[in-house]
């Protein structure tokens, strides 16, 4: 299931439907409800604590069961922590590996 999940967020990559970086999931968090975001399980404290607290604000799954050297392979990049992916369809599909 893991890989399944890693290669979904390299095709959503590739095919451009993922929002990097904190400032800009930030923004999108508050524009796109029901919306996938993969937050690095070796991320920061600080960061963990800004998109745990906006998971009672905002409408979205949240994927941290990946470590950020994961996350960063999948979408054939370096140093991925923080990533929003905002298309319906991948959303749907993360959500049944998810609950399968």
């Amino acid at each position: 299931m893991n890989k399944k999940i890693l290669n979904l967020l390299g095709l959503a990559y590739r095919a451009r439907k993922v929002v990097l970086g904190q400032e800009f999931v930030l923004k999108e968090l508050a524009r796109t409800p029901n919306t996938v975001v993969f937050l690095a399980s070796d991320s920061g404290d600080n960061i963990k604590k800004k998109i745990n607290d906006k998971t009672k604000i905002y409408d979205f799954t949240l994927i941290t069961q990946f470590t950020a050297e994961e996350i960063s392979k999948a979408m054939g990049k370096e140093n991925r922590r923080l990533v929003l992916v905002n298309d319906k369809g991948f959303n749907k599909k993360f959500r049944e590996y998810l609950n399968s």
